[in-house]
């Protein structure tokens, strides 16, 4: 059967008392008329500090940034954070690099090949080497060469990085060609170069955009032909090599198809690596947008993904560390 493509604010409260309506050491006398004993103020001040502390170290869903830690570490490490570098340009990548190192981030993508002796050498791994552009891709048979050629190179630069996986697209719709010309131009242009990357051990990670989102070049890519994520499972599945996966950016598939955690479980042995960004808007992940993310982070855990999830949200905030610092509190689960 022929594979077809789809056309187409409040602030967190303060932790409350138990049901009961109490807090420890409830029952403790009655104070006397004139006010608190002194025991039950010590008592009542050490709970306000335990439960100020909790708040600002656990994750939190619509954290708002005024509960931002402004020297925030990751303590859990179950998530192998990473950042991808273009979101936070104009700062310099060594800059990044230092500040990703200082929260507890694993590793860095989107960044110059000059850069990476540098990240690597402050201890920080190459999370996803670039290849081909998004608009260009294999969906058009003229683009071939260009994307064959990119894609092998790509593959020679992750093994000398150490890395193991690069990005690939599927390319823009254009005039004259139709959906199922495109699949095959696809699927034609990837298998000449499979065979390379199970070779070099690297794998192809497909990312889904979205094509709703007209406000801003990267905020969403109307035309884009993967545009919905269970077609681009499909493709996945069409390659058949375990080399082949697809790059599950929960930003653009909650903007495009949405139910973002049954769509994590349904594709988890096809899913290869993870990006966010608040949900509209591609911001902070912070009270302004509609994602759950510490919720998401859990349910990567569920499925036993053990790879990366890069941050590529577009900082607002004029303080962008405080930025990153926020993203990864909220993905520390």
């Amino acid at each position: 059967m022929p594979l077809r493509s789809p056309r187409e604010k409040t602030k967190t409260p303060p932790i409350q008392p138990s049901a009961e309506g109490k807090l420890p050491h409830m029952n403790d006398p009655k104070p006397p008329a004139g006010g608190l004993t002194r025991r039950r103020a010590l008592q009542t001040a050490a709970v306000t500090c335990a439960s100020g502390a909790l708040l600002e170290q656990n994750s939190i869903a619509q954290m708002p940034r005024s509960l931002a830690t402004p020297d925030f570490k990751i303590r859990h490490h179950r998530i192998r954070q990473s950042i991808m570098g273009w979101t936070f340009n104009p700062m310099p990548t060594r800059e990044l690099a230092e500040l990703c190192k200082s929260i507890g981030l694993v590793a860095m993508e989107g960044v110059g090949r000059e850069h990476y002796p540098m990240i690597k050498k402050l201890g920080l791994e190459i999370s996803l080497v670039s290849s081909h552009g998004f608009a260009k891709g294999p969906f058009n048979r003229v683009n071939h060469p260009s994307v064959i050629q990119s894609l092998r190179e790509a593959i020679d630069v992750a093994v000398k990085a150490g890395c193991p996986k690069i990005i690939t697209f599927t390319g823009m719709r254009e005039p004259g060609i139709s959906d199922e010309e495109g699949i095959k131009n696809c699927l034609d242009a990837w298998k000449q170069v499979m065979g390379y990357a199970e070779e070099k051990k690297v794998t192809l990670c497909l990312e889904h955009l979205n094509s709703r989102d007209n406000t801003h070049p990267m905020k969403g890519h109307p035309g884009y032909f993967g545009d919905h994520v269970d077609f681009c499972v499909d493709l996945v599945k069409r390659m058949g090599s375990p080399n082949f996966k697809l790059l599950f950016d929960i930003y653009h598939v909650a903007i495009m198809d949405g139910d973002v955690i049954r769509r994590l479980r349904q594709h988890k042995e096809f899913i290869g690596h993870i990006h966010t960004a608040g949900v509209p808007g591609r911001g902070e992940l912070d009270d302004t947008q509609e994602v759950n993310y510490p919720a998401v982070m859990r349910a990567l855990l569920e499925i036993g993904y053990t790879g990366h999830v890069a941050q590529e949200f577009i900082p607002t905030w004029q303080d962008r560390a405080l930025a990153l610092r926020h993203a990864a509190q909220v993905c520390d689960v």
